[in-house]
This record gives structure tokens, C-alpha cells and sequence, in this order.
């Protein structure tokens, strides 16, 4: 029979069946076998993975840190856990002549019974690389865990500088952590072995849904702070609290502000005009026409606010109206009911607002200003200044 247990049997529990039994150890990547990796923390815990941390420590010298670790063999081996409790120097062989190299510094089980050696201990080794103009990464044996790449010059000894460490070190670890704990992500994303697995990705707290790493915000329908605002959305409706403090909801493909609007323009030039019928360009103005573009809500309707001061002549109407458009199709036109009136000589301010309803959702409308003075015969201007519209979206 393969079913392998421990402390049951009287006689004969090997060290396969001890390693093959072991429960609730780290990171599982199948029901059988679990991630190689370090444990992660460190001793004023500041640091996510302080375990087997390396620093150069002599010109061809590296001093490995201590820490514990899991090694996974095949699937018939087991997972070997390694622990070293007093930091340990090694030391790198000098660089060839002509080309430099890659060396893997690795935490490396000798097994003989699988090995067909006559060893049985766990090491920290150098696999050393091969020199090459364009040197590659050694293989890596079986039952190792790679620390790090180090990079050895050509011609690096301890004699002439030996191997610059702050350039020459590129740190491998990657962390593991008892079953069922939140993984600290260091190093690569690699996919969830269950449906509910949670990870710390960053500052973002992740939930594995059987396919995808799901941000914890995302799963239970809570706003992603500003602070992860770079995190994907994961479904349409959810909302974020974007790096400039707003409030902003995902559309389906991209973020959109969850409350838009008020939207305003204004124009503060002077203008006037002879027509008698509605015309969108005032003489004496810089710039025509007055218009502002707004975004539908979900309500289908928002409030429009609009005015100016005006003049014309005591017993000659000036009016302003509005009309409404989407795209080049007129939704709302002009209408003398809806305008703002005033009779004057001297400068009235006047103003008005309406209700537009039975828009469509999410989609641009634009309002635009016309002016005009009622029909006469002695050829009257009317005047407007300080224009302006704003559009509010009602709730």
C-alpha cells in the first residue's frame, strides 16, 4: 500500500514517511507538495524576510544570515525543513580573466538514497557558473532553494577589489508560511493553491478565487483606498478613492467619478446682437459659442442653472436660451418659456433653472447659450454680460 503515515506503525517510520507526513507546514502548491521558500520575519519586525539574508562581508566573502526554510523534493521525497541558526561565511572562487559569471548561492539537501551518493546533510553551497562573454544562470540541481545570483567580475579576486556587493547580489527569496496563514509577497506572483487563500501583495491584501488574485477590497464590495489606488478593478460597480481624494466608481473599462459633475462655464467678455431670432455668437466677444458638455447620471436628470446681465431697451425684450443637444441631434431646443427675459436700459441681472430629464445614462449631452432681442424696427442691440450655465446631476 503507498498510503505512508507517522507515529502509528511500531517499527520501520522512515525519514520519507516523517517528511511525507508533515501537516499544516507552509505554502501548498497541491494537495501533496508545498512551495520551497523561507519563513518570513525578522527580529524588530520591520522587515517581511530577514531569513538567510546575505551582505558581502570581504572582498570574495559573503556572510549568510540565519533562518529557517522548507525545501520540497519530488513528489514521493517529501519537504525537507532546514534551519540555520548562527549566520555562516562563504567564500566565492576568483573570476576568470576574460569573462565574468554567475554563481547561485543555494540552501541544497544531499540525499543519498535518491542522490546515489554518500551523503546525507543539508548545505549551504556556491554553484558556481560558467564564464561567458554573455554568462547565464548554472542549472539548478535537485533539492535546492536559490538565495541568490551573484555576479562575479572578470578578474575579480581579493586581491583587486574582489566582487562589488552592492551591484553583485540579486536577491532569489521568496517566503512561505504555515497553511492556511497570509503570505507576504516577495519576489514573483505565483497562482493560489485554493479557493480562499489569502496573500499580502504590496500593501493590498488578495484573496485567490480559483483563478485570479482578488483584491480584498474587491471581494467584499469596500472602497479601495487611495493608498492601493493602482490596484486592477475587478468588476464593474466598484468603487476606489483616487490618489486626488475622489470618489471614483469602474465603469467596466475605466474609472469614472462616482458622483460627476457640477459641471460650469462662464463668460465675463461683454457682447451684444441686432438678431431677432436666436443666434449663438455675440459681436464684441472673443470667444463663441457659450457651451458646456456634461455626462448624464443614473438618475436621467439633472438641474440646469443659467443667466447674465442684460440689456436692451425698457419696452424691448433681450432674452437668453438654451438648447440641449447630443452629439448633432437636438434633444431640448430653444424655447422663448424656458429663457431668461429682462427689459432695460441699464444692466439687469438675471438668471433661471430647469429640470432636463429622460437623458441616457453615461452619456455626453451639451448645452449651449443663444441670445436675441424680440422683433422691432429700429434695428436695437441687446446686450449680455457675465454669462454663464451650470449643470448639478440630481441624485
Amino acid at each position: 500500500m503507498n498510503l505512508r503515515s507517522s507515529w502509528v506503525a511500531e517499527t520501520g517510520q522512515t525519514r520519507e514517511d516523517t517528511r511525507l507526513t508533515q501537516t499544516g507546514v507552509t505554502t501548498l502548491t497541491n494537495p501533496v507538495q508545498v512551495r520551497s521558500g523561507v519563513l518570513p520575519g525578522s527580529y524588530d519586525g520591520l522587515y517581511r524576510l530577514s531569513g538567510f539574508w546575505t551582505y558581502g562581508s570581504a572582498a570574495m566573502s559573503a556572510t549568510v544570515s540565519e533562518g529557517r526554510a522548507v525545501i520540497q523534493g519530488e513528489i514521493s521525497q517529501g519537504v525537507y525543513p532546514v534551519t540555520l541558526p548562527a549566520s555562516e561565511v562563504v567564500t566565492f572562487a576568483p573570476g576568470n580573466a576574460l569573462y565574468g559569471r554567475i554563481d547561485l548561492l543555494v540552501l541544497r539537501v544531499h540525499d543519498k538514497l535518491y542522490d546515489g551518493g554518500e551523503r546525507t546533510e543539508a548545505t549551504i553551497e556556491i554553484i558556481q557558473g560558467t564564464p561567458e562573454q554573455d554568462p547565464k544562470v548554472p542549472v539548478v540541481p535537485p533539492r535546492c532553494l536559490p538565495l541568490y545570483e551573484v555576479a562575479v567580475p572578470a578578474g575579480a579576486s581579493a586581491g583587486n577589489g574582489g566582487i562589488p556587493w552592492n551591484a553583485a547580489l540579486k536577491d532569489l527569496r521568496t517566503p512561505v508560511v504555515a497553511l492556511g496563514g497570509i503570505l507576504p509577497v516577495e519576489g514573483p506572483v505565483l497562482p493560489g493553491a485554493y479557493p480562499g487563500q489569502y496573500q499580502d501583495a504590496g500593501g493590498a491584501l488578495q484573496r485567490w478565487d480559483g483563478g485570479a488574485w482578488v483584491s480584498y477590497p474587491a471581494a467584499l464590495g469596500g472602497i479601495i483606498p487611495a493608498s492601493a489606488s493602482t490596484t486592477p478593478a475587478s468588476y464593474t460597480g466598484q468603487y476606489r478613492d483616487s490618489v486626488g481624494g475622489q470618489l471614483q466608481r469602474w465603469n467596466g473599462a475605466a474609472w469614472t467619478p462616482a458622483v460627476p459633475g457640477p459641471y460650469f462655464v462662464d463668460n465675463g467678455d461683454f457682447g451684444d446682437t441686432a438678431a431677432t431670432t436666436y443666434t449663438s455668437t455675440l459681436a464684441g466677444r472673443a470667444t463663441n459659442p457659450l457651451t458646456v458638455n456634461f455626462v448624464a447620471p443614473p438618475s436621467k436628470a439633472v438641474a440646469v442653472g443659467f443667466g447674465c446681465k442684460m440689456r436692451s431697451r425698457d419696452d424691448h425684450y433681450a432674452y437668453m436660451a438654451l438648447r440641449l443637444t447630443q452629439g448633432t441631434t437636438v434633444v431640448n431646443d430653444l424655447d422663448d418659456d424656458y429663457a431668461v427675459i429682462a427689459a432695460s436700459t441699464d444692466f439687469i441681472s438675471a438668471s433661471g433653472a430647469r429640470r432636463l430629464s429622460g437623458l441616457t445614462p453615461g452619456t455626453t449631452y451639451t448645452l449651449t447659450a443663444f441670445f436675441k432681442i424680440v422683433t422691432n424696427t429700429l434695428g436695437l442691440k441687446a446686450g449680455f454680460d457675465n454669462t454663464f450655465i451650470k449643470v448639478d446631476p440630481l441624485p
